[in-house]
């Protein structure tokens, strides 16, 4: 058991889950602590039936604490975690900025939990749509080995924080009043209105035409499943959906997997509902995986324009195993091989 735990961006969309996580899966601790910025110091949050005050993010913050599990912007990552790590014991970061750094590794537990075990204080949990994706092609991995992936992604509006879904709201109603137009709508997120819309564009323009957030697809998932050959091309689109990450996902591996295998091995899967009858219209959606853990899969079928290739779609909560569970996932596994 830790003797303290401090949970970073406490008042944040996942910080309020990770706190809902730790209590719902009965995390083991003996002090727990609440920190974020200035602005909400002073607050209260209620954890397992009594209030805790919300504490300044501050480096003295972290001379009592063993665990830390942080969700934060990058740049506050990037600010606050060095001289964390110079006061307790394990980090457990959600922010991008640490990732992709060698000594750090970057964990999906039921992926490559193993991985904990390098750790030098500091764990980094993915970006929530690599998250689902790797789950999902982990089994295939295994026995098949993945040569190139194609993925198109739908993500939801909160993967943007609470704007996201305020500008959702916000515009959706704009278009519904004014009867399909959009009139004076002002976006805190978004570069257009959201409702009604998909914006082919995550993240900052980076090189040869790819965004950030389309990047992190290729790079993280080498960095996840060890294999700096696996090939990916990425397009992400946010669409006007409030909550959980839809994929469309095209595999092709070294040798092929039929549609039964691709059925069994996803079936067998950690982390993994399989919903694959289209005949019966059973598929998942946002609608059916909302505030769930699982990674829903379905829609498998082969690709028609090349051999060994599959195709397949796939739903998650990307606040919930996207983000804030699989972080405490991973302490929770910080804690075993301690």
């Amino acid at each position: 058991m830790y003797d303290s735990i401090a949970v970073v961006g406490a008042t944040g969309a996942v910080g309020t889950l990770i706190i809902r996580m730790l209590q719902e899966r009965k995390f083991p601790y003996r002090k727990m602590k609440f920190l974020a910025s200035r602005r909400s110091a002073g607050t209260s949050i209620k954890f397992n039936g009594a209030p805790i005050v919300v504490e300044e993010l501050r480096p003295d913050a972290f001379n009592d604490v063993d665990l830390v599990i942080s969700s934060t912007p990058d740049d506050v990552a990037r600010d606050f975690i060095p001289e964390a790590r110079k006061r307790v014991k394990v980090i457990v970061d959600e922010s991008g900025y640490w990732r992709m750094y060698p000594d750090v590794p970057l964990v999906i537990p039921e992926v490559n939990a193993q991985d904990i075990r390098k750790h030098k204080g500091l764990v980094s949990s993915p970006n929530c749509s690599t998250t689902q994706m790797v789950v999902a092609l982990k089994p295939i991995h295994d026995f098949a080995r993945i040569r190139r992936v194609v993925v198109s992604t739908y993500q939801a509006t909160s993967g943007a924080g609470l704007a996201g879904n305020r500008d959702l709201v916000n515009s959706s109603q704009a278009w519904l009043n004014a009867h399909g137009h959009y009139v004076d709508v002002q976006s805190e997120t978004f570069p257009y209105p959201i409702g009604f819309n998909c914006i082919p564009q995550i993240g900052s323009e980076k090189e040869r035409g790819y965004t950030s957030e389309e990047l992190k697809l290729l790079h993280e998932t080498r960095k996840i499943l060890g294999d700096s050959s696996i090939q990916v091309c990425p397009t992400a689109v946010r669409v006007p959906v409030a909550n959980c990450h839809s994929e469309s996902v095209v595999v092709e591996t070294e040798s092929k997997v039929t549609v039964e295998k691709a059925r069994e091995l996803f079936a067998k899967a950690p982390g993994v509902t399989l919903m694959d009858d289209m005949s019966r219209k059973i598929y998942p959606t946002p609608f059916h995986c909302h505030d769930t853990d699982d990674v829903y899969v379905g829609r498998i079928r082969e690709d028609i324009s090349a051999s060994n290739s599959l195709a397949f779609w796939c739903v998650s909560d990307n606040l919930r195993k996207g983000a804030a569970t699989n972080a405490v996932q991973i302490a929770e596994w910080i804690q075993r091989y301690m």
